[in-house]
């Protein structure tokens, strides 16, 4: 059902991206809209594991320098039938974790020091299930393409806003017309940003319900997220921004009001409540 979600919202988004492009351009904007994309996401695909793992300063690990990370995602990783992805390792006491790279033979797991010091081996193992079954549902190109997709639409309309205002207009119809447009062009990011949301919390569940079969531990997994989220309410991940934070296991930025309703996660408390059930219905 989450997969058939995220196919069904991902389309809309798409015809979205098209309909803004077709609203400033016509046929030839909708045309150049697509390509545009398309250079988009394979920008993207190819280069965002590199740029996020450098905002975060993280540095690659192996057995020798970190026993422990490198151990649990080797039994991981066999578990869920991947190959083995590249670990690193984020100097922040604050515990995190997010999995990046194209696709799962050019994949990467990061996590905090944080992390490892905060939590029980089968805690982490949770975590880490979470971040390759991410990995296996190739979530990390499908958040991509849907933040790609959402820039590049924020980015047309603010232009195409711009344009209109100060382009001028002769009579009343056009008047009403260009309101009309500028009206839905205001709203086409609006409506494009919430549909990504409701992708990323669509395939934090799959993850988690996943993760906790790869690491065979759901209750486990949800311990992890009650202390995880607890800490990053009090301290965020440093560097921590909008534009990352949906990669995460947990979101990395404090949020409480009306910002929880734009949030890339699910409410912990879901999450929890769903990993619990998984975990009774088993016994």
């Amino acid at each position: 059902m989450n997969t058939l979600k995220t196919v069904f919202l991902m389309t809309i988004m798409m015809l979205l991206f098209l309909f803004v492009g077709y609203l400033i351009g016509g046929r030839g904007g909708m045309t150049i809209a697509f390509f545009f994309s398309l250079a988009m996401n394979f920008g993207s695909y190819w280069f965002s594991d590199k740029v996020v793992l450098s905002m975060y300063r993280a540095k690659q690990v192996d057995y020798n320098t970190a026993p422990e990370l490198y151990s649990v995602v080797q039994e991981l990783a066999h578990s869920a039938g991947l190959p083995m992805p590249k670990i690193y390792l984020i100097e922040d006491e604050t515990p995190n974790a997010f999995a990046t790279g194209r696709n799962p033979e050019h994949a990467a797991v990061a996590a905090t020091t944080g992390i490892i010091n905060t939590l029980s081996r089968e805690e982490l193992a949770g975590v880490l299930g979470h971040e390759l079954a991410h990995v296996k549902h190739r979530d990390i190109l499908i958040g991509t393409i849907a933040a790609t997709i959402v820039g590049t639409i924020t980015y047309i309309a603010q232009m195409a806003g711009w344009a209109m205002m100060f382009g001028g207009r002769g009579g009343s119809n056009d008047d009403d017309n260009g309101l009309a447009s500028l009206f839905l062009i205001i709203l086409a990011p609006i409506a494009a940003t919430l549909l990504q949301l409701a992708v990323s919390r669509s395939r934090e569940f799959s993850a988690d319900a996943d993760g906790a079969r790869i690491s065979h531990n759901p209750l486990a997994l949800a311990s992890a997220l009650k202390k995880i989220s607890a800490v990053n309410q009090l301290k965020p991940v440093n560097n921590a921004g909008p534009a990352t934070a949906h990669m995460f296991i947990v979101n990395p930025l404090k949020g409480s009001g009306i910002k929880k309703l734009f949030s890339t996660h699910p409410p912990i408390e879901e999450r929890i409540k769903r990993l619990e059930t998984m975990a009774y219905s088993r016994n």
